[in-house]
């Protein structure tokens, strides 16, 4: 008796396909990380990531050794509303320079780990015009008595709209460059994780150690570094590529914290002396 059922008969498809193994692989996937190869009629995704490139950096409390292929540093808020006069941060009346002392450590550290390949990651408030994904609880925390400037309005001054996506409040501070191979995402939130593209990027990438800079110390970098931390990646704060306008003690508690639950505390000189010395 003829069966008509296709088990265990080799469809014209399948005899192609076993005939176009050989044939050239082609790599499926963004960035240095886990890629499949393909052709018409294989799909390898047994290709081995890249081997290890091991850099030890002094931090506290211990020393530690990452891997170049699996590092990205992710620089947080460090935008003309924080950092520069005639945005939302002197608009406050707070005292803007120390949100600008990051710039010249990052302006040294960035073309090292560049050149490293280790990508870097631009995590920046970037809202929506409509704030349609801003419940109030966020807007209370920025506008707490109901009146003054909070997200989304007009600096009086020069008209331009609090951390509003695209607009020069929140463009990256004058003096750090963004280059083409760099990876920008927009946050809603303190934390550069929450509804955001940030860990599938990561994931996409092969990243399991993350490199924190930016500001507020206290603030957006502490928040996103603990996310981090509780998705599994490791986490390095670099100390003097962070900076805060909140009172020392915020900084002393957010280090203590860092080292004791979340991760490590470097500085920038450490791990250039480390990239040199690779």
């Amino acid at each position: 008796m003829t069966s008509n059922s296709p088990i265990g008969k080799k469809s014209t498809a399948s005899a192609r396909s076993v005939g176009s193994v050989d044939e050239k692989l082609v790599d499926l996937g963004s960035g240095p990380g886990y890629k499949w190869r393909v052709n018409a009629g294989h799909v390898d995704m047994a290709m081995p990531e890249p081997s290890p490139v091991p850099l030890t950096i002094h931090a506290e409390s211990q020393l530690i050794t990452l891997d170049l292929r699996r590092t990205a540093i992710v620089v947080i808020d460090m935008q003309n509303d924080f950092c520069e006069k005639g945005g939302w941060v002197d608009h406050l009346g707070f005292d803007y320079a120390p949100d600008r002392m990051p710039i010249e450590p990052l302006q040294n550290l960035l073309p090292g780990l560049r050149q490293a390949n280790v990508p870097v990651i631009w995590v920046n408030w970037g809202n929506r015009p409509d704030l349609a994904n801003m419940p109030p609880n966020q807007l209370h925390l920025y506008k707490p008595s109901g009146v003054g400037i909070g997200l989304g309005e007009a600096l009086p001054d020069n008209g331009h709209k609090v951390l509003e996506k695209d607009s020069w409040a929140a463009a990256v501070v004058d003096g750090l460059d963004q280059e083409p191979g760099d990876i920008r995402v927009d946050k809603y939130r303190m934390s550069g994780f929450w509804d955001t593209q940030l860990d599938a990027i990561l994931r996409n990438y092969g990243i399991k150690t993350l490199l924190f800079a930016g500001v507020n110390t206290d603030q957006c970098v502490l928040t996103s570094l603990q996310d981090a931390n509780f998705l599994g990646y490791g986490c390095v704060l670099v100390e003097d590529c962070c900076a805060t306008t909140s009172p020392d003690y915020c900084t002393q508690a957010t280090l203590f914290n860092v080292k004791k639950g979340y991760g490590f505390v470097t500085k920038s000189d450490q791990i250039l002396d480390a990239l040199r010395t690779a």
